[in-house]
């Protein structure tokens, strides 16, 4: 009796027509959000690591500066190892449970 009522559940809809938004899966939504979300942290860290690398190659020397730039290097390093390491865990997961994280509208539901 359950199941028939858990089957009569509609799927959980976002359609906001006016700019062309159509997504009718919470999964589908959740995955492109996720590969989004890696996508631009990816360019925010290459970008704060090249802005590290502007401010190093201006510091004309001066202690400080130089300090700074190396500061925001390590920080950028570090969050593209924090960024490439949440990718390979979510493949991890994948692979461990046979989801595909990117790709959620294939779930098939349990009942």
């Amino acid at each position: 009796m359950f199941a028939l009522i858990a089957q009569a559940k509609p799927p959980i809809t976002i359609d906001p027509r006016a700019n062309g938004f159509l997504i009718t899966d919470l999964g589908l939504l959740f995955s492109r959000v996720l590969g989004i979300a890696l996508i631009v942290a990816a360019i925010l860290v290459f970008a704060y690591l090249v802005l590290g690398g502007i401010e190093w190659i201006t510091s004309g020397g001066d202690k400080g500066k130089t300090e700074a730039a190396r500061g925001k290097i390590t920080a950028a390093l570090v969050g593209l190892a924090i960024v490439a390491a949440s990718y390979a865990l979510m493949q991890v997961v994948a692979f461990l449970f046979g989801i595909d994280i990117f790709n959620l509208s294939n779930i098939k539901p349990l009942y």
